[in-house]
């Protein structure tokens, strides 16, 4: 399109994933079930980990704080969702699209960052469990989930700034929220600015705490063949399971999606892994931290003795 027939877009429209009505309901329940159990897991995992004081140690706290960053994340995205499958109207406007832009981004961002502290979190445990207190002190966990949310939200200011002054031929947003492929097809001519900001957003955002998720992981492998009894090295790479384990996940789509060239979007696919990294994570997350976690089913029982004991 050429920009001489770009016009101020006010609002956009949502295209959703389909027209048709009675999907859009079936649409509507499972992602009402899915914010529901998201939001009732991540919440149960953070008042276990602030009710039992067996729980307030460096890995729970970042586990605490990844639940509390997907509270937040699926919230940006579904009740806007949900409104989509059952209304007429599915526009948003330009600046509601630009704040669901920013903070699904400093969100993203945020969790790439604080993926990358809990690897670090894991070696420390496993090469040095003796002074693991004292390395992972309650101020640097602070300063550590701290950083993650500066370091996401000033990228996403950049890179949210680089998009919306695009000149938009269009305002039919062809996904189910405002998201970067999209908003580029829609764009009449993308400036080189934007895709150097692209590159050094995905270097810095994704490329770089992988690397250090990466390097952890090699300095854990070698600390846990130094453990002698096979029982012992079973242990402590179990600690580290449920890491890697929401690790693949998330950063296998993000990368899937963010890491190809503008021209290789193929959008109504990338939709699908879209529904997985921003709705479908965060509903699992809770759920591959409990489950495998002996620490936290005893809390859960715990709690649920203390709930079942008559007044």
């Amino acid at each position: 399109m050429d920009e001489r027939n770009s016009t101020k877009v006010k609002e956009f429209v949502l295209s959703g994933f389909t027209a048709d009505l009675q999907l859009q309901k079936v649409f509507f329940v499972i992602f009402l079930i899915i914010y529901v159990i998201s939001l009732l897991g991540n919440m149960t995992l953070i008042s276990l980990i602030c009710a039992d004081t067996r729980l307030h140690t460096p890995m729970y706290f970042f586990i605490g704080s990844l639940s509390f960053l997907d509270l937040w994340y699926s919230s940006v995205y579904v009740p806007k969702i949900l409104v989509t499958c059952i209304s007429d109207n599915k526009s948003i406007s330009f600046a509601g699209c630009l704040a669901q832009f920013l903070f699904a981004a400093g969100l993203a961002y945020s969790e790439c960052y604080l993926l990358a502290t809990m690897a670090y979190d894991r070696y420390v445990a496993i090469s040095n469990p003796l002074l693991y207190s004292q390395a992972m002190s309650p101020r640097l966990c602070a300063s550590l989930f701290a950083a993650s949310y500066l370091g996401g939200f000033l990228s996403s200011a950049i890179i949210t700034s680089e998009t919306f002054t695009l000149s938009f031929c269009g305002n039919i947003i062809d996904d189910f929220f405002c998201d970067l492929p999209p908003l580029v097809k829609l764009a009449c001519d993308v400036k080189e600015s934007l895709q150097a900001v692209l590159y050094f957003i995905l270097a810095s955002n994704v490329i770089a705490p992988s690397v250090l998720i990466v390097a952890s992981y090699l300095f854990i492998i070698a600390a846990i063949l130094r453990i002698r009894s096979a029982q012992g090295r079973l242990k402590a790479f179990s600690t580290c399971a449920s890491h890697l384990m929401a690790v693949t996940l998330y950063y296998g789509s993000i990368l899937y999606i963010y890491s190809r060239p503008s021209t290789s979007y193929a959008l109504e696919r990338d939709k699908v892994v879209s529904v997985f990294y921003t709705v479908v994570i965060p509903m699992l997350n809770p759920l591959i931290y409990s489950l495998r976690n002996k620490d936290v089913k005893d809390a859960v029982r715990k709690m649920v003795g203390r709930l079942s004991i008559p007044k």
